[in-house]
């Protein structure tokens, strides 16, 4: 334990993933280091240990990511095709609706790469993700892996935490658990120079010469949803952990920091219905529910509300969860039939669908289950009717925007439209869980926190969900953690390096 006395280099606010990887570069630059997490040993390792893991990463080959998987996986059992530059600027650009910040974005797409083979040196182990947005290749004994979404940290996010609590423990960087950080301590010269922190030995201040911001979004606190998003965010359950209450975003702000980015916004998913408030580890993120392209979504008033097919999940799923939450009770139905359930990721198996061999049967048994909400079975019946009449004629092919659509629906299925005609029919239950907010602190291209000015204020850092700028309205699956480690290892080299030339 520190006394109250001593000077930290470098203070990391959070420990999660942009935590770590900041407070793991800090300590490779020869700083004295200090993580605090404002959970318990039990609870600790904020929203990264209920991740699916998935970093989105520039890959030109399949040997850019054997480089990176190493022994931890089999090649041989996985295609892709690469993702490049481009490819990752144009998503950012696409789902964004081009109001990503550019120099941010070219900043985490350019250093993607190397900063997940830095990760594989310091003893993270990768795979290949198989889990969403991977199809089998027919005739094959091979995943055709999703363009971007092709990497993840092997074990989720729960190895992945671990990992890194592993990592800072063998660098000698203590963590201090149970201890929520406070007020930012400022010099007479507007540096930074400690933190007001309240823990298990009373309210007291840690000085240091920098500090790193790492504490994620304000997804956990319902006032601040109800205030930024809007009072139907009140209620809404959160998919990880609960820690992450948005309060260091506030202390930054009194300070001075430049607010930024989509404060309406959130990347918000769709998930099982019957998931609890608040991420439980025992799940993590297990209870989503994003095979939708390949279903009819349908609301408690029988109403098809969105097109399902737009896009692959991975560029949809965050803005998906925001229009169920427009759904009366925010709850729809994800309907399969037989020729589409194969498709479904491994993660549907945490739910209890309603499963039927008519789609008469199928409408009682929602009725069975949640008539309670509402639910108009004729409704539901007579736009099943409806949509399997508008299905027009094509081949399906689940790897590629097929152009199989319907017409003459409001809205049209643009992609992998198909009958729901074979037994047995499942329906799931499903409503949005959010992950975590979009807006938050401006910060430059070093990770370091700007004012109203765009100047750096002195010694304060910055990394993670916490950050705005650079997601607005959706955002390309995997590039969540992909940010945070990105400018974690910025924020926690310059924080070391600032923190240098004030010791010297």
């Amino acid at each position: 334990m520190p006394h109250t006395d001593e000077v930290f280099d470098v203070i990391v606010v959070g420990a999660g993933n942009a935590a770590f990887t900041a407070a793991l570069a800090a300590r490779a630059e020869g700083a004295r280091v200090v993580v605090l997490e404002k959970a318990s040993h039990k609870l600790r390792g904020g929203n990264t240990r209920f991740t699916g893991g998935v970093f989105r990463c520039v890959y030109n080959s399949l040997e850019d990511l054997i480089a990176v998987v190493r022994d931890n996986d089999d090649p041989s059992t996985v295609a892709l095709d690469p993702y490049t530059r481009e490819d990752y600027l144009q998503d950012l650009a696409r789902v964004t609706g081009g109001r990503t910040d550019p120099a941010l974005s070219q900043t985490l797409v350019d250093r993607s790469y190397d900063t997940v083979r830095w990760m594989a040196d310091l003893g993270v182990a990768w795979e290949f993700s198989r889990a969403v947005g991977a199809v089998t290749i027919a005739g094959a004994a091979k995943v055709k892996l999703s363009r971007g979404g092709a990497l993840r940290a092997k074990g989720e996010g729960v190895l992945l935490s671990s990992t890194l609590f592993r990592l800072a423990d063998a660098a000698d960087i203590p963590v201090l658990y149970e201890t929520q950080a406070g007020r930012i301590v400022t010099g007479p010269d507007g540096r930074v120079s400690g933190l007001e922190v309240r823990g298990p030995e009373g309210i007291r201040t840690l000085a240091c010469r920098a500090l790193v911001l790492a504490s994620g979004g304000f997804q956990a606190s319902p006032d601040m949803r109800t205030a930024y998003l809007g009072p139907t965010w009140s209620l809404v359950k959160v998919r990880g952990t609960r820690f992450n209450t948005g309060e260091m975003i506030r202390q930054a702000l009194d300070l001075g920091a430049q607010s930024y980015g989509e404060w309406a916004g959130c990347h918000a998913t769709p998930i099982d219905a019957d998931a609890p408030s608040y991420g439980e580890l025992r799940l993590t993120d297990k209870t989503n529910r994003l095979s939708y392209p390949f279903s009819v979504m349908i609301n408690l008033d029988g109403e098809r509300f969105v097109d399902e097919g737009e896009d692959f999940n991975l560029y949809t799923y965050a803005k998906m969860g925001r229009e169920i939450l427009r759904q009366p009770r925010a709850t729809i139905f994800q309907v399969f039939d037989r020729t589409t359930t194969p498709l479904l990721e491994t993660r549907y198996n945490t739910g209890t669908p309603v499963v039927a061999d008519s789609l008469a049967d199928l409408a009682d048994g929602i009725e069975q289950r949640y008539g309670a909400l509402g639910f108009r079975k004729t409704a539901f019946l007579a736009t099943l009717e409806a949509y399997n009449a508008a299905v027009q004629d094509g081949a399906f092919d689940p790897d590629v925007l097929d152009g199989k659509h319907s017409l003459g629906l409001r809205p049209d299925k643009t992609n992998w439209a198909t009958r729901i005609e074979t037994p047995p029919f499942c329906a799931y239950a499903v409503s949005l869980g959010i992950t975590f907010t979009f807006g938050g602190i401006r910060i430059n291209t070093d990770a370091a926190v700007v004012d109203q000015l765009e100047r750096p204020i002195p010694g304060l850092f910055a990394t993670g969900e916490m950050t705005g700028g650079f997601f607005y309205h959706n955002y390309p699956g995997g590039a969540g953690l992909m940010r945070g480690a990105v400018f974690g290892r910025l924020a926690g080299t310059h924080a070391a390096r600032f923190a240098r030339e004030r010791r010297d």
